[in-house]
This record gives C-alpha cells, structure tokens and sequence, in this order.
C-alpha cells in the first residue's frame, strides 16, 4: 500500500486575504493596501468620533467618556486570527506604553465575529476572534492595551468602514478624526521606513496638522456578518468538508515507518487512536479542526487506528460520523510492533498525538488528552513562513512576555 499525500482541493478559496506592503512614501490614499468595501464605507476625515459601549476582556464596559480627559484618541481595529495583526501585536503595544503619559488614550477593538471567518482563513493562529478567546490571547501574550469586542453586533465597526485589521483611526481633542489607515509602511518590522500613526500623533499633541491625514491599511479584510452565509462562507466550506470522501486504508509495519521517518517538506502530524479509547474519540474532533485550519500550509496529518481488522467498520463510521477527511489508515498488529514501527512508546488504549518535523525529528508528542492550545502553538511554531508573511515563525517561538 502507498501512502499518499492528500493535496487540498480547489474548492477552497483562499485562507487570508493578502497583504502586500505599499511603498515607502505613500500619498494620502496612497500605497497598496486593501480597498475599501463599497457597503463599508471609511470614516472621513473631520468626522466626530462615535460614542460606543463594548464589552472589554477587563470585564468591563467600555465608553467613549471614559477616554474624555486624554488629548488624542487613538482607536485600532485588531484580531486574533490574522498573521499580520499578530505581527503588529508588539508595535500596538509600544504606541500604548509610549504614548499614555504623554496625554494619549489608545483602545483596541476587534471587529470581526468568528462565524464570518473560514476554518482555512485560521491557518496562522491558534484561536479564533470570540471575546473569550481575546481574553486568553492577551493573557497569554501579557498585552496590556484595553482590547474590546465588536464582533456581536459590529454596529461601531460599520461607522468606521473598517477594512482590515490592522487598521487605526486618531481622533484630536475635540474628537474629530485627524488619521486613518496603516500603522507603519510595511507588516515586516525591520523594513518600515515611515512610523505613519506615530508622525500623526507627534503632530497632534504639538498641535500641528496631521502631515499625511490617510493612507491604505494591510492586513486580514474585515470579516462582516453579512459574508457568515453563502458564496465563500464558512458555512459553505463546511458544506464542502462534508462532501469530501472518508477513507480507512490498512496499513503495515512499513508504512508507519515511512510516516515516522516523513521524508516530506512539510510536518507531519500522526494520531493514534481506537474506537475502545474513550478520550481518543472525544479529542478527535479538536485533531480534524486543526486539520481543516493548517493543511494549506506546510501540514500533514494523519490518523492511525489501533482497532482490529474486525472492527474496521466501527472505524470508519466514526471517522465519517467526524468528517476526517484527513488520510486514515488502520494498524491491526499488536501495540508493541506499532510503537517499534514508530520508535516511541505511549500507553497502550490511550490516545497519543506527534508532531514530526522534515526528517522525522519529535517536535511534540502528548499521550492522553491534547491540549489543543499547546498542540496548535507547537505547530505554528514548527511551520515555515509563507511569502505573505515573513515573521509568523518568529512570532510563535519568540519567549512569552
């Protein structure tokens, strides 16, 4: 039997929306950057600030009183899940720790709700835009800017037209929008040369005009509710998983030692489980959403079933019960053979999960139950960067705050 890679079929689009870094010395206007959505449309300049009221990770809710005494506001559309407000993540916080003494409130807002973003438009994160999951990243990451939610409603979002996170607007003392657009020129940080939203807030608070009053903001498009259904939604990526085959291949000593030694360009991610292990079954599904997020990029994955070859059809019904379109082999032989197969040893009857790098190198392995966060960090860490954003490795394996 030969293994084969499943390649990812064209029914899905593209993960994220691409970013591209506009030039250097942008007119207002100016640079590539994402266009604005014509039912979006962008706050102009000279537009009073809009009151709000959303939900913080602080537990509290925020108001635009709240920032009265602060000479400029400073508002940015951030989120979670997409790479280039990752990589933005640490130059947000330097604005907020530089800039709060010196009369400068800034307030961060995600705008998207999670059941307008795809399962492969999360390929370079661990979690997805949810309040909840706003409040694990900032901890996790020790942010601490005010980070609030829009995401239920997106009624504040919509005011602003924003395009994309990143994205920021600064308002003067008297509350009227002075900047909009990028951060910096460029989502790689070594390669900026104009700090734009730096030079704007220099500007206000010695009570000058604002040099360049808009630019075009890069990053990962705004996901509306309006795109939760129909064409590209997740709603039909969904409809298209569960339209792909589920197979169950029988698999000998020597193709689980072709996994183990995964002579591939990508990593290679091998679980094994059985239809007698209860935990085996209630992690599964955490295994095929990380599948569904990761396989555009360097990723593989693969389940081995330990059942007999007499319960093959218990197998493969739970396996299409799930929707594991992922490749799925069934190893009948007994444990010890398995684990010499594979060179690693994990209790028999439990679930056990490795990630192994090129060559066949253990990156992570875990017997028992997955922590799905740990799991997707130790991917993110392993994959290599993209064209589209150089500096996502460095970002999962810089040392936490």
């Amino acid at each position: 039997m030969t293994l084969q890679r499943l390649t990812v079929a064209a029914l899905f689009s593209a993960a994220i929306t691409f970013s591209q870094a506009p030039p250097a010395a942008a007119p207002a206007r100016g640079g590539r950057g994402i266009q604005a959505d014509p039912d979006h449309p962008i706050m102009k300049i000279g537009t009073a600030a809009p009151d709000f009221a959303l939900p913080g990770i602080d537990g509290k809710t925020h108001k635009l009183a709240d920032y009265a005494k602060a000479k400029v506001l400073a508002i940015v559309f951030e989120s979670n899940h997409c790479p280039v407000s990752q990589l933005y993540e640490s130059r947000i916080n330097a604005l907020y720790e530089d800039y709060r003494n010196k009369g400068v409130a800034l307030v961060v807002v995600n705008p998207n709700n999670p059941k307008s973003v795809r399962l492969n438009e999360l390929g370079y994160t661990d979690l997805e835009d949810s309040l909840a999951e706003m409040k694990i990243r900032s901890a996790y990451r020790k942010h601490t800017w005010p980070y609030l939610y829009d995401g239920e409603t997106q009624a504040f979002s919509t005011k602003f037209g924003v395009v994309a996170t990143p994205h920021i607007y600064i308002f003067d003392q008297e509350r009227k929008l002075r900047y909009q657009g990028h951060i910096d020129d460029n989502q790689r940080e070594e390669l900026v040369k104009a700090k734009t939203a730096r030079i704007a807030l220099d500007a206000l608070l010695a009570g000058n005009p604002v040099p360049t009053p808009e630019t075009r903001a890069f990053g990962c498009s705004t996901k509306w509710l309006s795109k939760s259904t129909g064409p590209g939604s997740r709603e039909e990526e969904m409809q298209k998983i569960q339209a792909e085959p589920v197979k169950l291949e029988v698999a000998s000593a020597d193709d689980i030692k072709k996994l183990r030694a995964n002579k591939t360009e990508k990593i290679m991610v091998v679980s094994f489980w059985s239809t007698k292990c209860k935990s085996c079954m209630e992690g599964f599904n955490d295994l095929e959403t990380a599948y569904r997020m990761y396989r555009g990029r360097a990723y593989n994955f693969t389940t081995v079933s330990t059942d007999t070859a007499a319960d093959k059809a218990a197998a493969l019904a739970f396996l299409q019960k799930e929707y594991a379109t992922s490749p799925n082999l069934q190893y009948s032989g007994d444990i010890a053979s398995l684990q010499a197969a594979m060179d690693l040893k994990w209790k028999a009857g439990t679930p056990f999960t490795v990630v192994l790098d090129v060559d066949g190198k253990v990156i992570y392995q875990k017997e028992g139950k997955l922590d799905k966060l740990e799991f997707r960090r130790k991917v993110l860490a392993a994959m290599p960067d993209t064209r589209n954003y150089v500096g996502s490795k460095a970002y999962w394996n810089q040392p936490r705050p």
